[in-house]
């Protein structure tokens, strides 16, 4: 697959009724696996077809998102909080222990 490809591979998808999206800056899903059973049989023939014609797409991965993000596909992944006090509470109260 080329750069060029990724806007025609996204409307493949989406015309499957497969939802797909940037999940934060680092990935993006193949939505087939929200389907029914019997929906994702009968579309599992397209799917593979699909992969097929645009081949490999790791080597765009960034560009995909990148795509995905700006047609509004894309959900936030909050990042995990640092409590930094915490932190440094429980590693005072470690050397507090072993300097005993």
């Amino acid at each position: 697959m080329q750069e060029k490809d990724i806007p025609a591979f996204v409307q493949s998808v989406v015309d499957l009724g497969c939802n797909i999206c940037a999940v934060g800056h680092f990935g993006y899903v193949f939505g087939d696996a929200d389907l029914p059973p019997a929906q994702l049989d009968a579309i599992e023939p397209q799917v593979r077809w699909i992969e097929e014609a645009y081949g490999e797409r790791d080597h765009l991965m960034a560009e995909i998102i990148a795509y995905l993000r700006s047609i509004g596909r894309y959900v936030e992944v909050p990042q995990p909080r640092r409590n930094d006090s915490r932190r440094r509470s429980s590693s005072r109260r470690h050397r507090r222990r072993s300097q005993l």
